[in-house]
């Protein structure tokens, strides 16, 4: 009797110290993390093909296509581990090759800008489409992830879930910073206005084979 009246006491003492609340928010991170990593791959895993379609009708934009596949390379090499999200400096790597390769899109986009049959080719258009919509989820799962990271953050530091957290060894996590929110949280243009004034090369009129 003694025994489980002992255990309902230190229940009742480690909900009221936020014991409860950090592993609950820890999980919270560890879901909302998930779906950023999903998100940031489905990204990469739609750039092959963008380069190859953009290559078909303009392979002479050697530097700015070699830029988009050196980028997305780099996110493919990092190793993304559940434990990525306590290494500070890890997880600015991550962000740091996100950005990379979310700036590089951008400028494969606007340089798709100066070729109408680009962006009236229908593989095309159907990839732009996609890649909208993944900046899409990425900005959400993003912004749920930071949510998370917050509440857990406040958690760590605040009086006396902070006594529980020292006891236990949870400390705060790194997050997205304003300033990587600003260099990753723009989607490449992807909004393209009808073919117009604006010709290409004639030799840009089929698709040619790849650099």
């Amino acid at each position: 009797m003694k025994k489980w009246l002992a255990i309902g006491l230190l229940s009742l003492t480690l909900t009221g110290c936020g014991y409860n609340t950090l592993q609950t928010t820890d999980e919270q991170i560890n879901a909302s993390w998930s779906e950023v990593v999903n998100q940031y791959q489905r990204r990469a895993d739609l750039v092959p093909n963008l380069v190859n379609v953009v290559k078909g009708y303009a392979a002479h934009e050697k530097d700015i296509l070699i830029q988009v596949t050196e980028a997305r390379a780099k996110v493919g090499q990092m190793q993304i581990t559940p434990e990525l999200v306590n290494d500070a400096a890890a997880f600015q790597k991550f962000q740091a090759a996100q950005g990379e390769l979310g700036g590089a899109l951008s400028r494969l986009m606007l340089v798709a800008e100066n070729y109408p049959q680009l962006k009236a080719d229908g593989v095309f258009r159907d990839l732009q489409a996609q890649l909208e919509g993944t900046e899409n989820r990425i900005s959400v799962a993003r912004g749920r992830y930071i949510k998370s990271v917050q509440e857990y953050n406040v958690t760590v530091r605040k009086f006396p879930s902070n006594l529980t957290a020292m006891m236990f060894g949870f400390k705060t996590k790194p997050n997205f910073t304003v300033e990587n929110e600003k260099a990753i949280s723009t989607p490449p243009k992807v909004d393209f206005a009808p073919a117009g004034s604006n010709t290409s090369p004639s030799s840009q009129s089929s698709p040619s084979p790849g650099y």
